[in-house]
């Protein structure tokens, strides 16, 4: 890793919310667009090398059923993110990156202050649980994982979500959080989320850059 990359954090906007509100749907879309880079947290672990050592430390966790810690999380996702640097295919100079599913809580947050500068946090809420039971039995049933569809796993993922997650919001200030009704239509959803990233000054300031010549 070069020296001027590690001296610079990464802009980055942080899409939270619980199971079943759109976090990874609009995270996708958003990526499609130049410019924003998406990574799910599900990527670091699809994409790890289990030779390296962080790899190897990985394994030794989820082979014995075990949550893997915070730090060896956060050095995955660093690891990740420096590969996709060094192959051109994230370009920190001139790409946002999105992220879902990462933090996951608030001392992965705390981890993740040393690598990224947060821009906004895209808060979506559905205080309608029924709707977010529903959009998670629709999605296990479609993904044919059906025991994902359980009412118990589902209270479950979504108790985990208010104790764990939610508290994420606490640790950033209260104007890098925008707020949105998640139950709305998607595109709806989408038209808030674009609406608010084209008003900030990291937009203004990485459209610049990505129309410099080099």
């Amino acid at each position: 890793m070069s020296s001027t990359r590690s001296s610079n954090k990464h802009p980055a906007f942080i899409f939270l919310g619980a199971p079943g509100a759109g976090k990874g749907t609009q995270g996708k879309v958003l990526g499609t667009i130049p410019r924003f880079f998406h990574f799910a947290c599900g990527d670091v672990f699809r994409s790890l090398d289990t030779r390296t050592p962080l790899g190897r430390k990985f394994v030794e966790y989820s082979s014995r059923g075990e949550l893997v810690p915070d730090d060896i999380t956060v050095a995955l996702w660093k690891a990740q993110i420096d590969n996709l640097a060094d192959s051109h295919v994230y370009k920190p100079d001139i790409d946002i990156l999105v992220l879902d599913g990462i933090p996951r809580n608030v001392r992965q947050a705390e981890l993740l202050d040393d690598y990224i500068e947060v821009h906004q946090v895209f808060h979506l809420t559905c205080p309608d649980r029924d709707e977010l039971a529903r959009r998670m039995r629709k999605r296990a049933l479609k993904d044919n994982r059906l025991d994902d569809a359980s009412d118990k796993v589902i209270d479950q993922r979504i108790a985990t979500y208010e104790a764990e997650t939610k508290p994420i919001l606490a640790h950033y200030p209260h104007e890098l959080i925008t707020t949105i009704d998640a139950a709305q239509p998607p595109v709806k959803v989408f038209h808030e989320i674009v609406s608010r990233i084209i008003a900030l000054p990291i937009y203004a300031k990485m459209s610049t850059k990505a129309t410099q010549p080099t």
